[in-house]
């Protein structure tokens, strides 16, 4: 398994490329609730999520790096005292996008989630924890991977929607579980040490783009509104 986009970023972009950076304090949020906004707010439909490392509790040494579409590699690392996010580009449309539009709108959005019920914060917490595990499958899929981690990490995305209210009680959440079901299936039936079928990759993706699509637009509801 060759993460070429990784590799690329450690050994070329982060060297050569442009980069914004910006450092956001975690007042009054803890370190993981400003780490699952910030990577939410950097992440999208057109959006990978190509390397990511959780410590214990968000805490120092956490960091996840993101490939956007339109040739846009974001960086997030959780620091001691604030989160460090870093745009990594080479065209000039994404020379302040970071300052003028993922940053105010990180703050805009700490500033709201700090004014929420607890049982509210948790809810939003435990859907962008799914959100993570899709794109976890997805990135994957795209890697060309093995069954067995494929079907984990389907699972792990199933699962975690499973226990949260918020997820399940949401319109179209029975159509999300019977597609992650159904995928499930497919990988639990297929040899596991081997390469996902490159004929199924094509339905799989579209499926998890999709679901993807639904629960960004249902944190983003709750998070803007």
């Amino acid at each position: 398994m060759e993460n070429r986009l990784l590799d690329q970023f450690n050994s070329v972009i982060t060297s050569q490329w442009l980069v914004e950076e910006a450092q956001e304090p975690y007042d009054p949020l803890n370190h993981r609730e400003l780490f699952e906004i910030a990577y939410h707010t950097a992440n999208n439909l057109g959006t990978r999520c190509i390397f990511i490392k959780l410590i214990q509790d968000f805490k120092s040494g956490s960091n996840a790096i993101l490939y956007s579409k339109n040739k846009m590699f974001t960086a997030i690392e959780a620091q001691e005292d604030t989160l460090k996010i870093g745009n990594y580009f080479n065209e000039d449309e994404n020379a302040n996008k970071l300052t003028e539009t993922i940053l105010p709108k990180i703050q805009k959005r700490k500033a709201k989630f700090s004014e929420m019920e607890k049982e509210e914060r948790v809810q939003i917490l435990k859907t962008l924890l799914v959100e993570r595990k899709l794109d976890e499958c997805a990135n994957l899929v795209m890697l060309k991977d093995i069954n067995r981690k494929i079907y984990f990490a389907i699972g792990d995305a199933r699962e975690s929607a499973a226990v949260v209210p918020l997820f399940m009680e949401a319109e179209g959440s029975s159509l999300v579980q019977l597609a992650l079901n159904k995928w499930m299936a497919t990988a639990q039936n297929l040899p596991p040490e081997e390469t996902f079928p490159e004929e199924r990759v094509p339905g799989l993706l579209k499926n998890l783009m999709q679901i993807k699509q639904w629960v960004l637009k249902l944190i983003t509801s709750k998070l803007d509104k």
